[in-house]
């Protein structure tokens, strides 16, 4: 899927553009409202993820000025903690979502593969490793039927895993998808959520291993030889 991110802030821009790539989204950035004018009229997205605050127009301007062109791109809008204002305003003038910030990659990811697959009309697409089974749509696990529980970054972790089961995940590019960007937390703070993560899947087919000097993998013995 191919994304627009409209973002002013270089080093949120960079952030995203790094975390949306490992996730399988193709990034083109965008640092202003006359880029992203420039680069929607070369060629088409998938989803536009636009902040309010350019410095060259207001966001809210430019999506009014893309739908009154007829581009119905899904556009998922950042938005300052508690913005009522700009949300209200926003939705009169055709934004399909909003997020505040600071916010979870983990959601923004699936914020956005929902917004492209409503304007694509397709079904709601489930992950399956062995027992283990996610809905994105619920965005939940279910591990032989039954929910699985789980915290912020326990889930963040799993998606993670889970949409390259089979694969080893780099410890950094894991740990990127679990903490914010700003996070203080150590790089060996992603043990700590693996290892629960282990707890709440013993017993069962699935597994999380570790392949030394790749990462880590979600794995099923029913894919075993």
């Amino acid at each position: 899927m191919r994304i627009l991110l409209v973002e002013d802030e270089r080093e949120m821009a960079s952030w995203l553009e790094r975390a949306l790539a490992q996730s399988g989204f193709v990034p083109d950035h965008a640092p202003d409202a006359h880029s992203a004018e420039a680069k929607l009229a070369e060629r088409e997205y998938d989803a536009v993820v636009m902040d309010l605050r350019l410095p060259d127009k207001h966001g809210l301007v430019l999506l009014r000025e893309m739908r009154a062109r007829g581009d119905v791109t899904p556009v998922l809008i950042l938005t300052a903690q508690g913005a009522l204002q700009d949300r209200v305003r926003g939705l009169n003038l055709g934004a399909d979502d909003f997020m505040s910030k600071p916010f979870a990659l983990e959601e923004l990811e699936a914020r956005l593969t929902a917004l492209v697959r409503r304007s694509r009309g397709r079904p709601v697409p489930r992950l399956q490793c062995g027992a283990l089974e996610y809905d994105s749509e619920s965005r939940a696990f279910s591990l032989d039927g039954a929910i699985v529980h789980l915290t912020p970054r326990e889930h963040a972790a799993l998606v993670a895993l889970m949409l390259r089961s089979g694969v080893p995940v780099e410890k950094m590019q894991l740990f990127g998808k679990v903490f914010e960007h700003d996070s203080e937390a150590s790089p060996d703070a992603i043990e700590v959520v693996l290892h629960r993560l282990r707890k709440k899947l013993a017993g069962s087919d699935v597994h999380i291993v570790t392949v030394r000097g790749l990462g880590y993998m979600l794995e099923s013995m029913q894919d075993g030889p």
